[in-house]
């Protein structure tokens, strides 16, 4: 269903502020079912006595009507939506059910201004790329720039956010602590990001983390510009960049593709002109426009407690312009804003849409990706953020956040289209994009598969954050995750899904496809030991002088060995004992000796996952 959408008229926009609930002031008593031109109008479940009220009709008329179709309700059942229509369009109404948002949940709303109230708004740029490959060198050298041409002698950064003039246009750059930190803000709904600038090393070329960018700027639907750093140095090759990046569908212009790419030396500031330029271009091609004239709406980059000035919070002004006297809901928590500052330290009065601020005022310390919204008083800011508290607290789980087979075929059997995302990692680039292609191919009309990350090695907590904030499956073929990512995954309520055979794997996403999910044999994982020490005797073969990191490992059970997340053999614990004397079991945080049955090659720091196969419930 659609979000909710305000359209002020044109005559609507006087110079201050409109509120951006001026339709609904907060306060009014709600309608939740009306009769407006023939039409029923409703906004949640409703009774047969409120629908009677609604359309005019006795209890017993509608009471009657549903007896006939074999239906036996009393006066205050709550109807579903198909008895609803059903009821209306017998006693000759239309009917219509449209989302409501009020004040309390205005992460939903979501405005449709009038085109002439609309004006031109900076670029939210942020920097990704593989690690020393020039990120934070990039953003020093525009930066720096920055700083001496806004303020004499160089005033360091208050806030991890800064705007950069081109021309007489600004742009606005976030700087982001890293990938988990853009993922997490996009798991929590927060999309602030414009454009994602994509720096690859002309030596290095593409490399992990390089990949995982792209995944994620590729999720968030943010345009790629690629600067390919670093062209000063010998051994720079930028079309081998160019060559390798097509290969993960980022295909630049010059290849025929609409992703532009620039040859830079953030180093030497060679080529940082020309990349500005090209954001710029790109921002004009997006039409980024907000309306300026109403209460500010955004989302919190980062927030601190200042031991000298309290609650601290970076808010990026999305829509709307936020005022130095406004009062903020901020997540659960409101305050009225005490000072409002720049980058520079520099105090301000007012923030138009895509500034960046650092406000102080609030009543507690809020989360990066927290959406907020201004008010004009001080009451109803603290009635909303009282509300919005007391749902938090009676929510006694927070909703999953990825999908599950289970809810794929669930949607399939309710006839409905899903786009599915993937994350897929292997032990080898081979059977990595071996699996990419057959899962995609699974692709039909009612079910489309995304790969958005395949590529060799352990499963690992960026690939759980990357399929929180995707709605994404994790599938590993002969990897494992360690304790610490099963946990991970647990709180972010991500599938795992591990195989050691491809048809299984595929056969798994058919089955779910075609609505098959059946309750069968699953494997748990009972613990995991650590060798630190091997000792090797002529009659009994190889003994692991091991420590239990976590659950425990029991004589006999099925166990893996791993080796750099990479599973090397599978078997049966031959032998296990703590000290001299045998053992039924050992638990974490103890250390034992153990043999794996029929196997001898074993090395210090392999990890030995002890797991058994439980029905499933």
């Amino acid at each position: 269903m659609k979000k909710p959408q305000y359209h002020p008229k044109k005559n609507d926009a006087p110079k201050n502020r409109v509120s951006n609930f001026s339709d609904r002031p907060h306060g009014r008593k709600q309608e939740y079912a009306k009769v407006n031109g023939g039409v029923f109008v409703y906004s949640k479940p409703i009774s047969v006595s409120e629908l009677s009220k609604a359309i005019n009709v006795p209890v017993p008329a509608i009471i009657k009507t549903l007896f006939m179709q074999g239906k036996a309700v009393t006066i205050n059942q709550i109807l579903d939506d198909e008895t609803i229509g059903t009821l209306c369009l017998e006693f000759n109404y239309d009917f219509k059910k449209e989302e409501i948002v009020d004040a309390t949940h205005f992460e939903n709303l979501e405005i449709k201004d009038d085109p002439s109230l609309l004006e031109e708004r900076p670029p939210v740029v942020t920097v990704m790329g593989h690690v020393d490959h020039g990120k934070t060198t990039l953003i020093d050298a525009i930066r720096s720039s920055h700083i001496a041409e806004g303020e004499a002698g160089g005033i360091s950064q208050a806030i991890g956010a800064y705007q950069k003039e081109v021309h007489g246009k600004k742009i606005t750059f976030i700087d982001t602590p890293g990938h988990a930190a853009f993922a997490e803000m996009r798991a929590r709904g927060a999309n602030v990001t414009d454009i994602v600038i994509l720096i690859v090393a002309a030596d290095d070329g593409v490399m992990p983390q390089t990949i995982e960018a792209i995944g994620h700027a590729k999720a968030a639907g943010a345009p790629i510009i690629v600067a390919i750093n670093k062209i000063d140095i010998p051994g720079a090759n930028p079309r081998k960049v160019k060559e390798e990046l097509m290969a993960h569908d980022v295909i630049l212009e010059e290849y025929g593709g609409d992703v532009m790419s620039c040859e830079i030396s953030a180093k030497k500031k060679i080529g940082i002109d020309n990349l500005l330029d090209m954001v710029l271009l790109k921002a004009e091609m997006l039409e980024l426009k907000a309306n300026p004239n109403r209460y500010a709406m955004g989302t919190v980059l980062e927030a601190n407690l200042d031991k000298g000035e309290g609650p601290k919070a970076t808010l990026l002004v999305q829509n709307g312009t936020l005022q130095s006297t406004d009062y903020v809901v901020v997540g659960e928590i409101y305050g009225k804003i005490r000072r409002m500052s720049n980058e520079f330290r520099q105090v301000l009065k007012s923030a138009g849409p895509s500034t960046p601020v650092s406000v102080i005022g609030l009543s507690g310390v809020p989360s990066a990706g927290d959406r907020f919204m201004a008010f004009p008083t001080e009451k109803e800011a603290k009635d909303i953020a009282e509300r919005r508290a007391l749902e938090k607290k009676q929510q006694t789980q927070a909703a999953s956040a990825a999908m599950s087979l289970s809810d794929l075929n669930n949607l399939i059997n309710a006839g409905k289209v899903v786009d599915i995302n993937c994350v897929v990692k292997a032990d080898t680039d081979g059977s990595a994009q071996a699996l990419k292609q057959s899962l995609e191919k699974l692709s039909n009309d009612k079910v489309k598969i995304k790969v958005l990350l395949a590529q060799a090695g352990a499963i690992s907590d960026s690939d759980v954050l990357l399929a929180s904030a995707s709605n994404a499956l994790i599938f590993g073929f002969n990897v494992r995750p360690d304790a610490r990512v099963r946990q991970k995954a647990a709180e972010e309520h991500v599938e795992i899904h591990l195989h050691r055979i491809i048809y299984e794997l595929l056969d798994e996403m058919k089955d779910a496809m075609k609505g098959m999910v059946k309750a069968e044999l699953v494997e748990n994982v009972t613990g995991q030991a650590e060798v630190r020490h091997l000792y090797k005797l002529s009659k009994v073969g190889t003994i692991a002088g091991s420590y239990v990191q976590s659950g425990y490992i029991k004589n006999g059970s099925k166990v893996r060995i791993m080796r750099s997340g990479v599973i090397v053999y599978e078997g049966e614990i031959g032998s296990l004992k703590r000290f001299k004397d045998d053992a039924k079991e050992v638990k974490e945080g103890y250390e034992c000796g153990l043999t794996v049955a029929n196997f001898n090659d074993l090395k210090e720091g392999d990890i030995i996952e002890g797991y058994e196969m439980v029905e499933k419930e």
